[in-house]
């Protein structure tokens, strides 16, 4: 029997170079209107010092009131908030426990059986606290679900919060894993902050959130390769303390914490931010991952379409270079969910693994009928892990409208769900939960009673 690592090298990593030489040979074919990637003249060095934080922020971080609070493990966990962003032009309202965990209140003084965690589509970003899915699934249960979720997170981060909070009387008997989006990236980075402060220090953000509430994104703990080894390894925090977070305002502190950081490099320059890569690194990874690596696309002026209609075209480059981060997120993630299963199954837990990435992987279903996470669902199946797709179920769900494939995201999404597309959620996840959980809810145990008829009563009925 070939290893996992044997298996993947042949399967894999030869499906994503290919996925590049298609790239590559499309890009004749675009108008010569689409072909301007986005090509930087600074070094990687140069752009982590423009990384550095306001002593501003931080303050408001630390201090609070704010979206997000610090956290020693995990970087940061949810806070009280009242945001600006909801569905009608409204706001949020999100509170949350001593913990960090968002606030229950359907049948919260009942027991617990599930546990949920994830990024911001677990804590319901953009919704208020009673129109949460898991809020939904409470009431229509009869029992509570308590909501863990803590929006960046990656797979790591949410498994780390997992675990630590399964080791306390928050503890419960099945345990939700959601995978979204580019979480299977988050986990490598060991500051997501230096993929995404562009965007946070853009004038668009700032206009957003012009008192710095919503900064995140600090140091936490993660996963990354070691390159002598050639192997994952897990990572601890490297600015656990609040006082220690201010070496973020230090242009050079930054990058001595984040240059050997391979995640946020190539994020860098997929996205056309940096110029250049460390070569000997980056092949180095190249190798461990089972992935040729053609470094003859440095020089090369062929520029490759946006991997889905509307996204950037990049440099036949930036194209490999966001394949091999792609490689390295979804090894992460088989890594990470290894561990996921053996906790659950030393700690006699049932866990179930959601799949959902409404911005990519769903819309290559559409148009296409593959996903570039196709190495997860293949493992979820092959190790027999109980796992829901919801990227499925909306395109199933799509068939029903008469509708442009953007009207349709409309009815359930605000760029997280609106308060309908977490109800929509909650009760395609229901089918799924009913038969897992044991004994089942007691809406689902019908007891013996009186049965009520409309028969007569109710029009039509």
């Amino acid at each position: 029997m070939p290893t996992r690592r044997e298996f993947l090298t042949k399967t894999v990593a030869a499906g994503l170079a290919a996925i590049v030489t298609r790239k590559i040979a499309g890009a004749a074919q675009q108008s010569s209107a689409d072909l301007k990637p986005a090509v930087a003249t600074q070094s990687y060095e140069e752009y982590l010092k423009k990384s550095a934080v306001s002593r501003e922020l931080i303050d408001q971080f630390i201090k609070g009131p704010g979206w997000a609070q610090f956290d020693p493990e995990v970087g940061y966990i949810l806070g009280n908030s009242l945001q600006h962003d909801g569905v009608d032009g409204s706001s949020t309202l999100s509170t949350v426990q001593a913990n960090g965990a968002r606030t229950s209140f359907i049948y919260a003084g009942r027991k617990c059986r599930i546990n949920t965690y994830g990024n911001s589509f677990t804590q319901c970003h953009q919704v208020s606290d009673g129109e949460t899915w898991q809020e939904y699934l409470a009431a229509h249960f009869g029992e509570p679900i308590r909501n863990f979720g803590m929006g960046g997170f990656g797979v790591y981060q949410a498994y780390r919060r997992m675990v630590r909070e399964e080791k306390t009387q928050m503890k419960a008997e099945y345990l939700i894993l959601y995978l979204w989006g580019d979480d299977h990236i988050r986990s490598l980075f060991r500051a997501r902050w230096g993929a995404i402060y562009p965007w946070f220090l853009s004038e668009k953000s700032k206009l957003m959130d012009p008192h710095g509430i919503g900064f995140h994104s600090n140091f936490w703990s993660n996963v990354e390769m070691d390159l002598e080894l050639g192997s994952l390894v897990e990572k601890e925090q490297l600015l656990p303390t609040p006082e220690s977070l201010y070496r973020m305002m230090e242009p050079q502190a930054m990058v001595d914490l984040l240059k050997d950081d391979l995640a946020v490099q190539l994020s860098a320059y997929s996205d056309g931010n940096i110029k250049d890569l460390d070569r000997d690194k980056i092949a180095r990874l190249a190798e461990a991952l089972g992935f040729p690596f053609d470094w003859s696309l440095m020089s090369s002026t062929v520029a490759v379409p946006g991997s889905l209609p509307g996204w950037p075209p990049k440099t036949a480059m930036q194209a490999q270079a966001a394949a091999l981060l792609d490689r390295y997120s979804l090894w992460a993630t088989q890594f990470i969910l290894d561990k996921a299963r053996a906790f659950a199954g030393k700690n006699g837990k049932k866990l179930m693994v959601v799949l959902f990435d409404p911005y990519r992987a769903m819309n290559q279903l559409r148009i296409s009928g593959t996903r570039y996470d196709q190495e997860i669902v293949d493992y979820l199946e092959r190790e027999k892990v109980d796992h829901f797709d919801m990227n499925k179920v909306h395109l199933e769900d799509y068939k029903k409208f008469n509708l442009s494939w953007e009207d349709y995201l409309k009815e359930y999404f605000i760029g997280h769900y609106k308060p309908a597309g977490n109800h929509f959620f909650a009760f395609a996840l229901k089918d799924k939960l009913v038969p897992w959980l044991d004994p089942k809810p007691i809406s689902y145990q019908q007891p013996d009673q009186q049965t009520v008829s409309f028969k007569g009563y109710i029009q039509g009925y």
